[in-house]
């Protein structure tokens, strides 16, 4: 077993966290399965609303720990968000006394209907696993959700004193004050918990690409200004070509090593583990057991039956065609982190502009990291953007302010800008921004690099409660039939989603469950996208070409059981940045 620097001493508390798709999940598991050999008790918990623990593990999981059969001393749970909200429901309703009203009791649990009360609710089953000293676990592993959702949650401790601190009328859109002044103290020891060294060792993985490393010292940042400054750096995949004359693996591995060169100054000063790239997916014990092992599992030989010849998908150019032919519309790209969403978004929207449409970019990504993919440059008829939410909360607040509070005397002015000044807030103000985006399809090309799966699985659940607190201040005389932004996206005429993965087995499942969650929600995918297939390359590498062999599989899948309109990108070892690159992929066969 190769020693890695977080399994030397390990703190009892171990949080994973970083960009989507770079594997805190496996290493999580990985890390959870190597100290339960060691004969400890532990406890690995997802945080992520889109966990797919269970898959990698090979074990149905619930919001109670559960053991994992073929490990002893290894239990596992997942929070689930909407079981955390319903129980924080329950508990603020409790409180409310005898001489409380029905109508009351549902205008609480109205307010109480946001997608903030269920991002709290989740936080605060966190909070109490951070909080609980059973003797019964040695350490309590935490595989998180993808860095902006984890971020907001982290940050909700700070955001929701200073909101409690400043209201005085003992509500807010969480319903009474009470059902959130009892958490303070939780909330304040999770964090005093999260930012002791002696008890927690913050983890935060990255590839050895620029997209993840910028993101993880991003992420390091804004820990550091929480007060979490108690970090290490898990960099996971990194590949040691095995022939030297390989042009595909040597230009591949080039790459990362001048990455981790240029590592920012934030990353270089923490304690650093590098975790190999395998020729296997992360799914199953042995599997996971192999990711900290420099010897389980070695790829096999070739034989003379592989064949690598280029997948049988057509390319994207393909799509964007098909989705040209329209005029005007929606695109949205989702997907699991890391799969390359934004590089799709991107790339459909230079290709339609280069075919002479009026474009709009934007992303609802926390993380943004569609500017840096696009590029400074400048191109005919694309704009570029995102939803930032702090600009959209000033925007709104002013709204509604010069609209519902231009007839309030002083007082109800006061009143109204302090129900404004909570958190949730924000959520409304971004959704709100959304809806407008979502608009401009009506005449134009609109292309949204969503956030990560479970936050936009967040976004889209909570459209109903969304749209009630959106219109609560707004101007109830408006003309016309409002049609909401899920209308829109239930119309296919209007609306082509588009899920994108990686021929891997985990980012496969998660976009088929992704799948049948939007189909619940009446909207139908378009089509998928299969990006970073190795096929094509022609390398020889042992280990590249053993990966090629479970990337077959998985295209196959795909193509037989998930979608009949699959296009695919082959695997660069140079990730497409700027507006050149990203045309040369939207208009080559």
């Amino acid at each position: 077993m190769a020693m890695l620097k977080l399994l030397n001493k390990p703190t009892r508390h171990l949080f994973f966290t970083g960009k989507g798709g770079v594997g805190k999940t496996s290493l999580s598991c990985a890390t959870a399965i190597a100290l339960a050999d060691q004969g400890l008790k532990i406890l690995l918990v997802s945080t992520d609303p889109a966990s797919n623990l269970d898959e990698m593990l090979g074990v149905s999981l619930g919001s109670d720990p559960a053991p994992v059969p073929g490990v002893p001393g290894l239990f596992a749970m997942n929070i689930d968000p909407e079981s955390a909200a319903e129980d924080y429901r329950r508990r603020v309703l409790g409180q409310m006394g005898p001489e409380t009203t029905d109508k009351d009791r549902a205008t609480v649990r109205e307010q109480l209907s946001g997608a903030c009360t269920t991002e709290i609710a989740a936080f605060d089953e966190f909070v109490g696993l951070l909080a609980d000293d059973n003797p019964r676990f040695d350490h309590i592993i935490f595989d998180t959700a993808p860095t902006g959702h984890t971020l907001r949650l982290l940050s909700l401790p700070k955001a929701w004193t200073g909101f409690l601190e400043a209201n005085e009328r003992g509500a807010s859109c969480l319903g009474p004050h009470s059902g959130l002044k009892m958490q303070e103290d939780r909330f304040r020891i999770a964090l005093e918990c999260l930012g002791d060294p002696a008890r927690t060792t913050i983890v935060l993985v990255t590839r050895a690409d620029r997209g993840a490393i910028r993101e993880a010292a991003r992420t390091a940042g804004e820990l550091s200004e929480l007060g979490l400054s108690n970090q290490m750096l898990a960099v996971n995949g990194r590949f040691v070509p095995t022939d030297p004359n390989d042009p595909v693996a040597t230009a591949f591995a080039a790459e990362q090593t001048k990455a981790l060169a240029e590592l920012p100054p934030a990353l270089q000063s923490l304690p650093r583990d590098e975790v190999g790239l395998k020729p296997f997916d992360m799914v199953g014990l042995a599997a996971l057991r192999g990711l900290l092992s420099d010897t389980a599992l070695t790829p096999p030989s070739d034989t003379a039956e592989d064949t690598f010849e280029k997948p049988d998908l057509p390319h994207l150019s393909r799509l964007v065609d098909e989705i040209a032919a329209s005029g005007k519309g929606l695109v949205m790209v989702m997907g699991k982190g890391g799969v390359g969403k934004t590089t799709v978004a991107a790339a459909a929207a230079v290709g339609l502009a280069a075919r002479g449409h009026t474009v709009h970019l934007t992303t609802t990504d926390p993380a943004a990291h569609l500017s840096f993919v696009v590029g400074a440059a400048v191109m005919p008829g694309l704009t570029v953007d995102r939803i930032d939410p702090e600009a959209e909360t000033t925007r709104y607040i002013g709204k509604i302010m010069s609209t519902k509070g231009r007839d309030l005397d002083d007082a109800g002015q006061a009143l109204l800008r302090e129900d404004l000044a909570s958190p949730c807030t924000e959520e409304v103000a971004v959704f709100h921004a959304f809806s407008r985006v979502v608009g401009e399809a009506r005449s134009s090309f609109v292309v949204i690099d969503t956030a990560p799966t479970g936050h936009t699985l967040l976004l889209l659940d909570a459209t109903g409660a969304y749209h009630r607190q959106m219109t609560r201040h707004l101007d109830d005389t408006a003309p016309g039939r409002m049609v909401t932004p899920l209308m829109r996206l239930q119309d296919p005429a209007y609306t082509r989603v588009l899920l994108v993965t990686l021929p891997e087995t985990t980012p496969v499942s998660e976009a088929s469950a992704l799948q049948d969650d939007l189909r619940r929600a009446g909207i139908a995918p378009y089509g998928w996208v299969v990006n970073k297939s190795m096929a094509i390359t022609g390398t020889r590498d042992p280990l590249l070409r053993a990966r090629i062999r479970g990337e077959k599989a998985q295209i196959e899948r795909v193509k037989r059981d998930c979608a009949s309109r699959v296009y695919g990108l082959d695997f660069r070892p140079v990730a497409p940045v700027g507006l050149e690159e990203l045309r040369r992929i939207a208009l080559e066969e």
